[in-house]
């Protein structure tokens, strides 16, 4: 394990039942609740804290990981602060124009970037959508950058969040960044019950945790069959 106490890892929060992402703790001594500013695919954001620093060891994914880029100050709070009031107004006036251009789409979430440059707007619809004159309606009402995003059903489930087969918090809720191909197959060779309502999630799609133990099962499996083959 790598003792290098620049090397130590935290989990932070963006939002209250966010997604957790990890970050290299640097030169920075941090606690549970700490305010931090870091570097994401979207930009700076401000987070909060949610585990005390540990040494990233071997069992953890093999994925770079940013730095805290400093400690949020009263003033990021603030805006942060303002920031999710934005976004429910922009929540609220978004359904306000969706009913009266009877536009055929639910709106999910809205998502301010922390320095005001873009809002983003999640929305779910089963047809395609003609949506521009309600983004010129969006960027002159908030004056930033608006994209509107569909999202797929297990996209929704990891926004909307929930408590899966296993009693625990959904996984796309609560860490996966990705979804890898999920195949019935994987469920045949761990030997599971091929019953959809068993196997399915709350998205109503096979469950992500079908891959965690799939290769192990395969290793097995194969192990198995070489020993009985040396057997015969």
């Amino acid at each position: 394990m790598d003792k290098d106490p620049l090397k130590k890892i935290i989990s932070v929060r963006f939002r209250s039942d966010g997604k957790i992402y990890e970050f290299y703790t640097g030169n920075f001594v941090l606690n549970r609740g700490d305010k931090v500013i870091v570097e994401t695919r979207k930009g700076m954001e401000l987070g909060t804290v949610c585990s005390q620093p540990r040494l990233r060891n071997a069992s953890m994914p093999n994925r770079p990981l940013n730095k805290i880029f400093r400690l949020a100050a009263p003033e990021d709070v603030k805006q942060k602060e303002k920031n999710e009031r934005i976004e429910e107004e922009a929540m609220q006036f978004c359904k306000e124009q969706l009913i009266s251009k009877e536009i055929p789409m639910n709106l999910i979430s809205v998502e301010l970037s922390f320095d005001r440059s873009r809002l983003i707007f999640f929305y779910i619809s089963q047809m395609r959508v003609d949506f521009r004159e309600l983004v010129k309606d969006l960027a002159q009402k908030f004056q930033t950058h608006v994209e509107m995003r569909q999202i797929g059903t297990r996209d929704l489930a990891g926004m909307l969040g929930g408590i899966g087969h296993c009693g625990r918090q959904l996984c796309c809720s609560l860490f996966l960044s990705d979804f890898d191909p999920i195949s019935i197959r994987m469920a045949k060779e761990q030997d599971l019950s091929l019953n959809p309502g068993k196997i399915s999630g709350i998205c109503g799609r096979l469950m992500c945790c079908l891959a965690y133990e799939y290769d192990t099962y395969l290793e097995m499996k194969k192990n198995s069959r070489g020993n009985n083959e040396g057997k015969e």
